[in-house]
């Protein structure tokens, strides 16, 4: 008989048809009454599918006894209990380096759009206003100072990247990275102080929550950038709203948000913002690699192999 898995949320048609050939899915997100849901099938899941963002509550959790692995689609953990899971005696697995690339791509976007005005400009235009007039001038991007908050796989691929530009590159971590040239500077606060975009790729928990909060963005001042591609739980949003509005950074490019997909209405009129509804990894060529990487796990745990991307 083929196990049976509970499915969080949606995922890429192609996914969920390998899925249903390979197992009993059961769709929380489809189901008119969840917890009834839960109470007929909890003791016979398996596996659990989830978004990075969406993760699954320790209620649910504890609501199947005979669960066995946590299959997260996506590289952030932080919206499951790993120290919950691991009590359980329940794995966990995410899809780590195969979205690297798409989401270090963004942040260079989001680094251009916001410097650039590229969304003013694009309204300005579509609006007929350039035959009556100009736009102000906006800032370069090439040259620039680059502070990077978390240098794991996806902080390193940015820097990389901002290499290409001329950009010169500082970071701050918990601790100074082994084997790479760029800069320590120990202090969040001194980071942003020395920078003239600053790009949020750390990791998201407890920790890390509003870590981004009024000092930093002080630090960063009038003229400075901020880029969120990390988690919207990093940054104080009530802060960053109240620093844009106020002209105390000079602009910001986010991917992410502390409550999605509810976004601050505050942010709507904000040409200094650029904003995107958390599609860092959003491409047909990542997704498909992503969906893979689940079901290899998937595959892995249910053969008795080892876990391709195991997290606990």
């Amino acid at each position: 008989m083929k196990p049976e898995i509970l499915l969080v949320e949606p995922m890429m048609p192609a996914m969920e048809q390998a899925l249903d050939a390979a197992y009993i899915v059961h769709r929380l997100s489809a189901a008119p009454d969840r917890d009834r849901l839960i109470a007929e099938i909890g003791g016979r899941v398996r596996a659990v599918v989830t978004g990075g963002g969406t993760g699954v509550a320790n209620a649910v959790v504890d609501a199947l006894p005979t669960l066995e692995l946590i299959a997260i689609n996506g590289v952030g953990t932080d919206a499951v209990d790993l120290e919950h899971a691991r009590s359980r005696g329940v794995r966990v697995t995410n899809t780590p380096d195969v979205l690297t690339d798409d989401v270090a791509d963004l942040a260079i976007g989001l680094m251009i759009a916001a410097s650039r005005r590229m969304m003013v400009g694009d309204r300005f235009v579509r609006a007929g206003q350039w035959p009556k007039g100009k736009l102000p001038l906006a800032r370069k991007v090439s040259g620039k100072r680059l502070g990077v908050l978390g240098l794991g796989r996806i902080g390193e691929a940015i820097a990389k990247r901002a290499e290409a530009f001329g950009m010169t590159v500082a970071y701050t971590n918990r601790k100074p990275r082994e084997g790479v040239s760029y800069r320590f500077v120990a202090s969040p606060v001194a980071l942003a102080r020395e920078s003239d975009i600053l790009v949020v790729a750390a990791s998201a928990g407890p920790d890390a929550r509003n870590m981004v909060g009024r000092a930093m963005l002080d630090a960063l001042g009038p003229d400075g950038i901020l880029i969120n591609v990390a988690r919207g739980s990093v940054v104080d949003e009530p802060e960053l709203l109240a620093a844009l509005t106020e002209g105390r950074i000079g602009g910001a490019g986010l991917d992410v948000f502390a409550a999605e997909p509810t976004v601050p209405e505050g942010f709507f009129g904000l040409d200094t913002v650029v904003l995107q509804p958390h599609q860092a990894s959003a491409t047909v060529e990542t997704r498909t690699a992503m969906a893979q990487l689940v079901l290899d796990n998937l595959e892995a745990h249910f053969a008795g192999r080892p876990l391709p991307t195991a997290v606990v």
